[in-house]
């Protein structure tokens, strides 16, 4: 390609494909004021440098919702909140069986990572509640060792982060879901964003390799987008979710309007840029919200996605997601 072509901002940027350096915060924030009709342009560079630079493959994983409602924190996307009004199922933790049977049924898809998710707060100390997760946890190693076992389980302590350290956790994933700086503002008050970075920095300290994205739609600005990737470069984060909005009935977001096409495949193309080694996974709205623009997606510079239900909305076919991947690999 003849990079004169190209608008100099994104013709510059091509040094990320030469070196594997990240852009700048200043050139980040350049790229994502371009009109749409440079999104493809780059797309393509952002699909260059993932095939590059990134893990190689793609990182499919699936999650299980193991305790459902009732949550204490007034996150204003979520439906399992009790200041919110959705409806959805409500249980207690699961018991072993049932997480059994799920991922097994991931792995035999060919699901590398299956995920425990369960709500609220989280577990800043040891309760019985988070000894029976640890108690599955081991379970799935010794039944399904092949399988990568997760989990997203809240907001932890030092004591709580080192026993799942103990217990082999592959990936822990906690969302910064926007820029630190408007987390109060446009996602929850009922806690405050820097303890969910203190979980990141402790998970990071006892070895755990960190899951931490965002989702777009919430009413944050393309700037906020940015500094939300800056944010989640200075923890140190491996795998980065990306989720666009699925507005819920019942929630404080049941009318949010749809972000533009072009700047979501800008957010995937800037997340690549500014994390070119790690994993940028395409997570929940997939395929319900960008239908035929899935595949364009996955080729704008992510490497992941993440594949079943989503917790409380509907998710896409395991087997379906095997194909999808399958024809994935064509562009790589």
């Amino acid at each position: 390609m003849d990079i004169k072509t190209l608008h100099p901002a994104i013709a510059a940027a091509y040094r990320v494909l030469e070196t594997g350096e990240p852009i700048s915060l200043e050139e980040a924030e350049l790229l994502a004021s371009l009109p749409g009709e440079f999104s493809l342009d780059l797309a393509s560079l952002a699909n260059k440098v993932r095939n590059r630079w990134g893990k190689g493959g793609i990182h499919a994983c699936s999650i299980m919702n193991a305790k459902s409602g009732v949550c204490g924190e007034n996150c204003r996307f979520c439906a399992q909140s009790r200041h919110n009004h959705a409806d959805i199922e409500v249980y207690p933790l699961v018991d072993e069986d049932a997480v059994l049977f799920e991922a097994r049924s991931c792995a035999e898809h060919g699901v590398s990572h299956f995920g425990l998710v369960t709500s609220g707060y989280g577990y800043r100390t040891m309760n019985a509640e988070f000894k029976r997760i640890l108690a599955m946890i081991d379970r799935l190693h010794e039944e399904l060792p092949e399988l990568n076992v997760c989990a997203s389980i809240g907001i932890l302590g030092p004591e709580t982060a080192a026993a799942l350290a103990r217990h082999g956790i592959a990936h822990y994933n906690i969302n910064l879901q926007v820029a630190p700086e408007k987390y109060a503002g446009l996602i929850a008050d009922t806690h405050g964003i820097e303890e969910r970075m203190e979980t990141v920095r402790l998970l990071r300290r006892e070895g755990v390799n960190v899951c931490c994205g965002g989702i777009i739609g919430v009413g944050e600005s393309m700037e906020d987008r940015v500094a939300m990737l800056f944010a989640l470069r200075d923890l140190d984060v491996s795998v980065i979710p990306i989720n666009v909005l699925v507005p819920i009935e019942g929630t404080p977001l049941q009318a949010a309007e749809s972000v533009p096409l072009a700047d979501i495949v800008k957010v995937f193309a800037l997340a690549r840029l500014v994390h070119p080694h790690s994993i940028i996974k395409f997570a929940a709205g997939r395929e319900t919200l960008m239908k035929d623009f899935q595949g364009l997606l996955m080729l704008s510079g992510a490497d992941g996605y993440l594949t079943g239900g989503y917790l409380t909305t509907r998710g896409r076919d395991l087997a379906d997601d095997q194909r999808f991947s399958e024809r994935l690999a064509s562009f790589s």
